[in-house]
């Protein structure tokens, strides 16, 4: 049995990936080409990849009996096609649950709680200078108490929701496919949501409905002061409107993922890179030490079975 690791750069070099040796000969590439896609699977028998895309031109050209995703979503697989030839695809679902809902907090912590400005005080000398042991000049405030909207409650939402509701929020949340009937929290429409939330976090798939979910119309319906979160996808949030938005409000972003990524030299959010109110992060919050590992877990399972059945 040949494997074929098709971006093992995306998986982090401090994971160990030697368990997979038992199950045959194990060929790694840190990045491929869409051009080198089929030369480098084409004697394969299961392929992992992350965002390679595997297309029917793939499939056609190759003989493989097993696609591995190692992420969530697969929409980097022409899934459809690789059914029609009888080809299983393989996920893995939930491993990153922990580490998103962390970064979700990280960033709203840093925003509420104004860190980079009281960090940079000290490291500037100006604490050694004054005349009184503390500095509060710029004000943050409680977490507890605040209005926290959630957009998208799945396994990662609500374990959001789980979170705030411990530090004392009150919590709604608004469901993109209008089947979500969790009654632990309160469910609203996404005009209310907007209207009401002080914090919004987003954690719902992009596809035709939520494309440009937030946009410069509604989001002049945020509160002066609220912030928003996006750990899910890229393309939710209108990428050209959040600069406008931010010329007419007191809004703050914290943003994983972009629309295209790595992000574009001609992105509009390289006009806010210094806004002290954005923090842009690269695409890292699914992808904590623990998290990385339970992934590999997963693949492995994933091949496990398939070999076994």
């Amino acid at each position: 049995m040949k494997i074929v690791i098709l971006d093992r750069a995306t998986l982090g070099l401090d994971i160990d990936l030697s368990k997979l040796n038992q199950f045959g000969e194990v060929k790694t590439y840190d990045y491929t080409n869409e051009k080198d896609t089929i030369d480098r699977l084409i004697d394969c028998d299961i392929v992992i990849t992350n965002k390679v895309l595997i297309t029917k031109e793939v499939i056609d050209n190759t003989n493989l009996k097993l696609i591995c995703v190692s992420a969530t979503g697969t929409n980097n697989v022409d899934v459809e096609y690789a059914k029609h030839k009888k080809i299983e695809v393989k996920n893995v679902a939930g491993y990153s649950t922990i580490s998103v809902a962390q970064l979700t907090f990280s960033l709203v912590l840093n925003f509420i709680q104004k860190l980079n400005y009281y960090s940079n005080y000290v490291k500037n000398g100006n604490w050694h200078k004054s005349e009184i042991f503390t500095h509060i000049d710029k004000p943050f405030m409680d977490l507890g108490g605040k209005t926290w909207g959630i957009i998208g409650l799945g396994n990662i939402g609500e374990r959001v929701g789980k979170i705030a509701k411990a530090f004392d929020c009150n919590i709604n949340y608004y469901s993109t496919t209008n089947m979500n009937f969790n009654t632990s929290y309160n469910t609203t429409n996404l005009t209310t949501l907007l209207e009401t939330s002080d914090i919004i976090s987003i954690h719902c798939p992009l596809n035709e409905k939520t494309k440009d979910l937030l946009n410069y119309e509604n989001m002049k319906l945020l509160k002066n002061g609220a912030i928003i979160i996006n750990v899910a996808r890229g393309g939710i949030i209108n990428e050209y409107d959040i600069p406008k938005i931010l010329k007419e409000k007191n809004l703050y972003f914290g943003l994983d993922t972009v629309s295209i990524e790595p992000i574009e030299e001609d992105s509009p959010l390289n006009e806010i890179l210094e806004h002290e109110n954005v923090v842009i992060t690269p695409h890292i919050a699914w992808a904590s030490v623990e998290s990385r590992n339970r992934l590999i877990d997963g693949i492995y399972k994933n091949i496990e079975r398939f070999i076994n059945e």
